[in-house]
């Protein structure tokens, strides 16, 4: 499924100027210092309870951009682990910015590429996985590089507990509707599917991120896919 014919979305071009920001100088040097950000992560795997210094269920952010999403969940849930994950590093020094401000002990950075996730995490390791507003590589022969493609899933499948599930939010409506034929060849089982979160049962709750506001007051609606794998 070719995405977009041409046209850019605003997410699309809001991600355009987080490619501009790639090379912020001295971002790297900074995350490699910062005591928020996990060095060297194959070392915790199937024991990341090590890196937070307790043992709680564990939830990843995978593409979490700025950090506004994970941190008010960390702040939300204290009986929960969080991991964001960002790989690029003017981004991620971002959300250290907003981690400064906050008096919580369960949330932790991982600038990483979501390619290698199984190198990270052991079997069955992980309670949730969030994907917000992920890039749609709108060309078929990118389709394989989305976060919702078979081929992640089954990585997610591997790492997710029984029970464990991927929530996923885009304003994208051909990458939603990818995602969801992909969850569906995958059998994976489909808890939640709407087309509207804000005007939905689903929206109780709802955190909000900063694509999404932006969003949102643009009179977009906001899709929510949430998945669990078959038992």
């Amino acid at each position: 499924m070719a995405l977009n014919n041409g046209q850019f979305t605003n997410l699309e071009r809001i991600q355009i100027s987080f490619m501009r920001l790639r090379n912020v100088k001295g971002s790297r040097d900074r995350i490699a210092e910062d005591p928020f950000v996990v060095q060297e992560p194959e070392k915790y795997q199937g024991s990341w309870e090590r890196a937070f210094g307790k043992k709680r269920p564990l939830y990843l952010e995978i593409g979490m951009g700025k950090g506004k999403f994970i941190s008010e969940l960390a702040v939300r849930h204290p009986d929960r682990n969080f991991l964001g994950i960002e790989k690029f590093s003017s981004v991620l020094v971002r959300a250290l910015d907003k981690r400064k401000e906050l008096d919580v002990d369960n949330l932790l950075f991982l600038r990483f590429d979501a390619e290698e996730i199984l190198e990270i995490f052991g079997k069955e390791e992980v309670d949730g996985i969030y994907l917000n507003f992920s890039d749609p590589w709108p060309k078929d022969r990118h389709a394989k590089r989305r976060l919702t493609s078979g081929r992640f899933l089954d990585r997610y499948a591997q790492i997710l507990k029984p029970e464990g599930k991927v929530i996923f939010k885009t304003d994208n409506r051909e990458l939603f509707d990818f995602s969801l034929e992909e969850a569906k060849k995958a059998g994976w089982e489909i808890l939640c599917c709407t087309y509207d979160l804000h005007h939905s049962d689903y929206a109780e709750g709802n955190i909000m991120t900063e694509y999404e506001e932006r969003f949102s007051k643009e009179g977009k609606p906001i899709a929510q896919l949430v998945i669990k794998r078959k038992l």
